[in-house]
């Protein structure tokens, strides 16, 4: 079954963790949500089933991307975000104003950065790449 298409439920059991509704609801949370941090996730996820500690949501978001059903982002500007795309080479767009993250498929074209230098002896496997610009809604009102 394509993991896109994979319930909660079978994703988790395919990891060899047990189903419970705070883990549903930590993995629903990020994917119906934009990249978010640990905070707003526990927020999300209260609002669904109730009490769980921070703690809790922590210790599950560090095994979700352990097992790889999570992609942990740190942007160096805050908490890390986290997200359900996972298994792809994609990028981010960040806006310096708000904080807004957007995901980018992989970049195409010919930066002179794009590609480390050969003699450093790395095999590549992984890039993340981070955007850093205006989102349409800041440059739109400045405002904010």
């Amino acid at each position: 079954m394509e993991e896109a298409k994979r319930t909660g439920a079978e994703r988790l059991r395919a990891a060899g963790m047990r189903v419970t509704s705070a883990r549903l609801a930590i993995l629903d949370v990020i994917r119906d949500g934009e990249h978010l941090g640990a905070d707003e996730v526990a927020r999300g996820v209260r609002e669904k089933v109730g009490h769980v500690t921070l703690q809790a949501v922590y210790d599950a978001l560090g095994a979700f991307t352990a097992a790889g059903l999570l992609r942990k982002i740190d942007l160096g500007t805050g908490a890390a975000r986290y997200e359900t795309r996972v298994g792809d080479n994609h990028h981010h767009l960040a806006c310096r104003r708000c904080g807004s993250v957007a995901d980018v498929d992989c970049v195409v074209g010919a930066a002179p950065c794009l590609e480390p230098a050969a003699e450093l002896g790395f095999a590549i496997d992984e890039a993340q790449v981070t955007f850093w610009g205006l989102c349409a809604r800041c440059q739109a009102d400045p405002a904010l």
